[in-house]
């Protein structure tokens, strides 16, 4: 048996106090199996990350999926690509925590772990096992003309007029803030 978890829960349970052993001992027991479901689920969590995919993407939007009830976070790679990935449901600490977290993240470069889980016989659904802030949001201009594009449904001039209309820079990178004054613009048009 591994004592360490009985010592953690006693050093969390605080000295005894003279007479009351029985509950001491009936706390640090709560405790000791306590901890010891917690240890299961972070090595659950661990294997889990071991194994996910891992790719750098800026985080553009976080919404709930009403069928599902799952966190629905739509990322952008350096590329421009758009990648949709779900969190567990909003019900659970774990859905709710990811779904906080993303939230929290939304505007900015992400470090990205994604695992499927199986939907079906034949479907896999793409799911989030965590997200690491990798910085602000800046984005490069390319990538930013391309998620504008996007907005725009493909079309060029529509976009390139918002883009222009926002005075926003050929080269370089731009901020959140000033890609969100490009959309409200291609709003407006």
């Amino acid at each position: 048996m591994d004592y360490s978890l009985v010592i953690a829960a006693a050093h969390a349970a605080g000295p005894c106090p003279p007479g009351e052993e029985l509950a001491w001992g009936r706390r640090v027991h709560a405790l000791t199996v306590d901890l010891h479901l917690i240890a299961n689920q972070a090595a659950q969590d661990i294997s889990r990350l071991d194994s996910a995919s891992r790719f750098v993407a800026f985080l553009e939007n976080v919404e709930i999926e009403e069928s599902s009830r799952r966190g629905l976070l739509t990322l952008r790679n350096p590329a421009g690509d758009t990648e949709h990935i779900r969190t567990e449901q909003q019900e659970t600490d774990r859905g709710r925590d990811l779904i906080e977290r993303s939230r929290a993240l939304q505007g900015r470069w992400v470090l990205v772990f994604r695992y499927n889980e199986k939907a079906s016989a034949t479907k896999q659904v793409r799911m989030l096992a965590h997200l690491m802030d990798l910085g602000d949001g800046a984005i490069a201009v390319n990538l930013a003309k391309k998620i504008l594009t996007d907005d725009a449904g493909g079309v060029v001039p529509r976009a390139q007029a918002a883009w222009s209309e926002a005075g926003l820079p050929d080269s370089g990178a731009i901020t959140v803030e000033q890609l969100e004054r490009a959309r409200a613009n291609l709003q407006g048009g």
